[in-house]
């Protein structure tokens, strides 16, 4: 019996085997009527919650990529590519890296041996990309920052150029690939991408979207982090994280991660302002 979503009261609790067996059973009935589009919608139900419709998290989000790669093991290649993704993803939630990185290099080969006269039914090349975007994910846990920036270039690049600027795919490749340049410490070219695309996320996709907020507090925590921010600059990242920390405990409450994550930047940031203000000697 979990609790791994946004939902309040009685209704955030579920099994695992309950979840799992829901998401298979609303898989199963788009494809037999054929729904078309509307299967894929309904694979979202193996990380997302069809009440409040925000993405499990942690060990629940791990325990269904493992529940849905056993339940399509035996499947075309079409469909297992898909299971097989939802396990990457659940892994690396779970915070289990280096057993991420092989699944989602198997899943971006076997996107590329999809390439070809069916690519573009299978959507290859946002596949491929958004494969690249998650082994980089990956590669950073694992502290492999070069290898890390390069592919997160390539991949904002690639989605840009397909999708556009106001794609939410686009937006979380460019918060990626500025959370490389951090790690990278080069913080000018970081500012300079993120406010560039954070006004573009608040109006695509509004102040209580998760990538908007995790933009915004990603920003917020770089800010801190520059040995050379000035007094304005982490001024704006406490202000930052205090607006991003009420959004978010207003829409996924105190217990989530993204609330939990922001809240804690925002204690740091404040004592960083604090010891920045002090008078000489007091620091």
């Amino acid at each position: 019996l979990v609790r791994g979503c946004s939902c309040r009261g009685t209704a955030g609790f579920a099994h695992v085997s309950c979840l799992a067996e829901q998401a298979k059973i609303l898989v199963a009935e788009a494809e037999e009527n054929n729904l078309g589009a509307k299967v894929l919608d309904r694979w979202s139900l193996w990380s997302t919650c069809s009440l409040c419709e925000q993405k499990y998290h942690g060990v629940v989000h791990c325990a269904l990529g493992w529940a849905c790669w056993k339940t399509y093991l035996g499947r075309p290649e079409t469909g297992r590519v898909l299971a097989m993704k939802m396990l990457g993803n659940g892994l690396s939630d779970a915070g289990r890296h280096e057993d991420a990185l092989p699944v989602r290099e198997a899943e971006l080969a076997m996107y590329r041996r999809a390439e070809g006269p069916e690519a573009s039914s299978w959507g290859i090349s946002w596949s491929i990309l958004t494969t690249q975007g998650n082994i980089a994910m990956s590669l950073t846990a694992l502290g492999r920052f070069e290898e890390a920036v390069r592919m997160r270039q390539e991949v904002y690049s690639g989605l840009l150029k397909l999708n556009g600027e106001e794609d939410e795919s686009t937006l979380k490749a460019a918060m990626n690939h500025a959370a490389s340049l951090v790690s990278l410490k080069r913080f000018e070219e970081f500012k300079s991408l993120m406010r560039k695309m954070i006004p573009v996320a608040r109006r695509a996709l509004g102040e209580s979207n998760d990538t908007t907020l995790r933009m915004r507090s990603s920003y917020a925590n770089a800010l801190c982090e520059d040995a050379d921010a000035t007094l304005d600059d982490l001024r704006e990242a406490v202000t930052t994280l205090e607006d991003t920390a009420r959004i978010a405990r207003r829409v996924f409450g105190g217990a989530h991660p993204i609330t939990g994550g922001i809240e804690a930047a925002l204690r740091d940031a404040r004592a960083v302002l604090r010891a920045r203000e002090a008078p000489p000697g007091e620091s």
